[in-house]
């Protein structure tokens, strides 16, 4: 059966995906254009068409995951309701005992950023953003009274790296921790932080 014919916008974002998956699968350093090419059915020149160099390919599927997880996270962010509910299903959602995806790339990006430029503005641009959105609606919901928090910037910040930590925790070493526990963690790190206690955070989500 002849391939369906697609745009260059649509095979671009083809190979994006089949870019992020491999590189889930095998680790950037392992991965090859030709893994790419493969999993698709198509030619390592096709793919080298669209990124002219591994590492372009490499960037590019960073970014494109980094977006996917941006909307999601503006989607949440963005529902009609409290911002203490908007909060936790955003910090629930991105927490690695969550529905989020991709925590082995995210720390496979992590580790090759340090060696590449390009990379590291992606990984950094995304944790800026995502930083930016939850200090955000902090603010809102202080504004609102449903919680105090004097500083939503630093509450961003530490939420982050509480969940990124736990993130490499469960993954790289399993049974490190429980996801039941780092679960916990995560709900008193949120109350501790908008000044609730954990009882009442969770008669106010109920």
């Amino acid at each position: 059966m002849a391939r369906v014919r697609l745009s260059v916008a649509e095979r671009r974002e083809e190979l994006l995906r089949a870019a992020v998956e491999q590189i889930e699968a095998r680790g950037v350093a392992a991965v090859r254009i030709a893994d790419v090419a493969s999993a698709l059915g198509v030619s390592n020149a096709l793919v080298l068409y669209h990124f002219s160099t591994k590492e372009k390919l490499v960037s590019a599927a960073f970014a494109h995951a980094a977006e996917e997880d941006l909307a999601q996270l503006r989607k949440l962010l963005g529902r009609r309701t409290t911002a203490l509910r908007r909060l936790r299903s955003a910090v629930r959602w991105y927490a690695p005992t969550g529905q989020a995806k991709g925590w082995r790339l995210w720390i496979e990006g992590w580790a090759a950023a340090l060696r590449e430029p390009a990379l590291q503005e992606v990984t950094r641009n995304l944790d800026r953003r995502w930083k930016a959105a939850i200090a955000e609606v902090v603010r809102e919901g202080t504004a609102a009274g449903e919680f105090h928090c004097p500083d939503p910037d630093g509450a961003a910040l530490r939420l982050t790296a509480l969940l990124d930590g736990l993130a490499v925790q469960l993954t790289s070493y399993p049974g490190a921790v429980s996801r039941s526990r780092a679960q916990e963690w995560v709900d008193e790190a949120l109350a501790r932080e908008l000044g609730l206690g954990a009882e009442t955070l969770s008669a106010q989500e109920r």
